[in-house]
């Protein structure tokens, strides 16, 4: 037997060691190959996690998206409610200011008329009468203006006026005219009268706070007295009165306008109205104290008007005394066999001169009379 051959011979005992070694090692290798398994089916596992995780991810992410768009709809949505608000309240704003404007405005009209209706019981005192004339249509709320219209005459003219308004416009349409004057002749010419006169007046009246207006004074003294007794009494503190700046007499009413230099006296005097005066020794004048207005054109529409029976005649020289030219005139102008008819008036102004006529109302119509 050979050396090799004796060295593959073990004993019992080695062969069991390593047959116990070969079961461990099988032994080992089943654990291995168990948790080869466990790490294949944890990988495994964790492969679906990660696959559900992301699928999970995508679905949150879309859900996230899908939330997001909704969030910004309504974001979009209150942002507008919230600017139509702001418009809503801008123009609630402007509605209220305007309202308070208005609201403004009618107090001032409110205090204006409230002014007027004072001042309209409180009016200067006039006497009247009824003298058994009535007038159809007098519940309207109107008041006649009568016009006075002052006519500056050039010289050389003359102004004449016919009865008749169809005598007047004969005279018109012949133009020219030849007058005798004795030995000689003259040559006028015939023109319309026309004037620019108002058609409608609209007025804005307002309190004025330093003046008043005294009326039913004493007609028998004299105006001078009249105004310095009205001086004295106003400048009285005791009478509700103040310091004086100027006195003025109205020839037209026979009332005084006093003016003060505070605003707050004419107020207090006028709410009083009645004051009893002294104008002479122990006899004294209730006179009446009513505000003064101040008026403000604030619309007025002109018209033409024309002066149907008064007829313009120029180019007059001056050749004789104006007394007798004016009646030259006027006999020339009633004749019948001139175009002419019966005269109511004359004026003749000669070259070198300047008179001043005044034309009145004629009638309702628009014509106007010298």
């Amino acid at each position: 037997m050979s050396t090799e051959d004796f060295s593959l011979v073990m004993d019992g005992e080695s062969l069991e060691s390593k047959q116990k070694e070969i079961h461990k090692c099988k032994k080992q290798h089943a654990l291995l190959l168990n948790d080869q398994k466990l790490l294949k089916d944890g990988i495994d596992m964790n492969k679906n996690f990660a696959k559900e995780f992301r699928q999970r991810a995508e679905e949150r992410k879309v859900s996230n998206e899908e939330e997001n768009k909704k969030y910004t709809k309504t974001i979009q949505k209150e942002k507008e409610k919230c600017s139509n608000i702001q418009e809503e309240q801008s123009r609630l704003q402007m509605e209220i200011m305007k309202m308070k404007e208005e609201l403004q405005s009618l107090d001032r009209k409110n205090s204006s008329l409230k002014k007027q209706t004072e001042i309209s019981t409180a009016v200067p005192e006039r006497r009247v009468v009824f003298q058994g004339t009535t007038k159809e249509g007098a519940h309207g709320v109107s008041f006649d203006v009568n016009s006075r219209i002052v006519y500056p005459m050039e010289g050389g003219t003359a102004l004449i006026t016919f009865e008749e308004e169809d005598v007047a416009q004969k005279i018109l349409s012949q133009k020219d005219h030849k007058v005798e004057l004795g030995d000689c002749a003259i040559t006028v010419q015939a023109k319309p009268i026309q004037f620019l006169v108002p058609e409608y007046v609209e007025m804005e009246t307002q309190v004025c706070p330093r003046r008043i207006l005294v009326s039913n004074l004493p007609k028998e003294e004299p105006e001078d007295r009249v105004l310095d007794k009205l001086d004295i009494y106003f400048s009285k503190k005791k009478n509700g009165g103040g310091e004086v700046e100027d006195k003025d007499m109205l020839h037209d009413s026979g009332a005084v306008v006093i003016t003060f230099v505070d605003d707050d006296i004419a107020k207090r005097l006028s709410d009083k109205q009645d004051h009893e005066v002294e104008f002479c020794k122990k006899k004294k004048y209730k006179v009446k104290v009513t505000p003064f207005l101040n008026g403000e054109i604030s619309q007025m529409k002109i018209c033409n008007s024309e002066c149907m029976r008064t007829v313009l005649l120029t180019g007059i020289p001056d050749i004789m005394e104006k007394d007798g030219l004016q009646d030259n005139l006027e006999i020339h102008f009633q004749k019948t066999t001139n175009g002419g008819g019966e005269v109511e008036g004359i004026i003749y102004n000669p070259l070198g001169h300047t008179t001043m006529a005044l034309f009145e109302d004629d009638s309702p119509k628009d014509s106007q009379t010298v």
